[in-house]
């Protein structure tokens, strides 16, 4: 893909790739043109701190202990006598406290300074910093939560804007978020984000079938473990033997009907020694294997299972097929210029279309 994808449809795929499909329509977020990735996050997670403080940060009881002149929760009376507080007409309190200074809540923070100091946009950059500062007036922490201390944190249904803002934070404090720049920005930016755009996209698509096909029509898994259909194997084969995963697996819960989805984030055609376009021959022989290792093995599904090469692609449309030993294989292209109906009705027609 030698152009970028506009930065509305990133945010359809990221949307999709995290979880956060239901909230796609929900949160009103103007995004620029010229945003990259940074940006994107930044204004997104601006205007959702923005609403979550209008309507209250999510508060806790946090364990606190203290030096009071009264007591209040558990008196930690070692402490107290070691300390030689009670002649000072003081003891030392353990007690919890309700607080905005919550795992979850320190996470925004952190990651509203990290965006700041990552967007090129000034007023963006200033609106971070200044979210920070109302965070650490409702007293939040400056610091980044363990990953112990985030699985603990569990959001209900009075607070499930709390899990979106999970998800927006770590996409946020994502190493491979870019921070420089080098020569053409806007194709210096689509190259460096090449590997995060990749596990975007295959992300995305399994997050867009699982939600947007019925459940009772389909059954949608993401990367399946393929098993070897594996005769006589020597002694260290399977030392060696590498392993089979599907990016995605799309079952029909009303016929046996079965589709292996594999996403590649690559150009679909590559050329010969010709100069004529073709398709790439290594992913033909990868999604051929997925299909006949399965077959002939007692399951209607395999017998049958069609594979799918999706790849992303601008301004261009392929949905080319062929059917060798009882399997269709399919090329197709989802065209990431469109607009976001557009990219859903296409994602869609590959699976429920003829």
């Amino acid at each position: 893909m030698s152009k970028p994808i506009p930065i509305k449809n990133l945010w359809f795929l990221l949307s999709y790739a995290h979880g956060l499909a239901s909230f796609f329509d929900k949160q009103p977020v103007e995004i620029g043109e010229h945003d990259d990735v940074p940006e994107l996050l930044a204004r997104l997670l601006a205007a959702m701190v923005e609403r979550r403080i209008r309507r209250n940060l999510t508060r806790a009881y946090l364990p606190r202990e203290a030096r009071l002149t009264r007591v209040r929760g558990r008196i930690d009376l070692l402490a107290t006598l070691s300390a030689g507080e009670l002649r000072q007409g003081r003891v030392i309190c353990r007690f919890e406290e309700l607080s905005a200074d919550t795992p979850r809540n320190q996470l925004f923070r952190f990651a509203l300074a990290r965006l700041a100091s990552l967007v090129r946009d000034k007023p963006l950059a200033h609106r971070c910093r200044l979210l920070g500062s109302e965070l650490a007036r409702f007293g939040v922490s400056f610091r980044r939560p363990e990953r112990s201390e985030m699985t603990r944190e569990q959001t209900g249904r009075n607070d499930a804007d709390d899990a979106a803002l999970i998800v927006v934070a770590n996409l946020a404090l994502d190493p491979r978020l870019p921070t420089e720049d080098a020569g053409d920005v806007r194709l210096a930016r689509l190259k460096r984000d090449e590997r995060m755009l990749r596990e975007i996209f295959e992300k995305a698509v399994a997050g867009f079938y699982k939600q947007e096909l019925p459940r009772q029509e389909w059954n949608v898994r993401s990367q399946k473990a393929l098993d070897w259909p594996i005769e006589a194997p020597t002694a260290g084969l399977t030392k060696w033997l590498p392993s089979m995963y599907a990016d995605i697996v799309i079952d029909s819960r009303v016929a046996p009907r079965r589709i292996i989805v594999d996403t590649k984030f690559t150009d679909i055609f590559t050329t010969n020694q010709y100069g004529q376009a073709r398709f790439k021959s290594d992913y033909i022989y990868q999604i051929f294997t997925y299909l006949r290792s399965q077959a002939d093995r007692g399951d209607a599904y395999a017998n049958s299972a069609e594979g799918l090469l999706l790849h992303p692609a601008i301004g261009v449309h392929v949905d080319e097929s062929f059917t060798v030993r009882g399997h269709r294989l399919r090329f197709a292209t989802v065209d990431l210029a469109d607009d976001n109906a557009g990219i859903r009705a296409a994602l869609k027609s590959l699976v429920t279309g003829p």
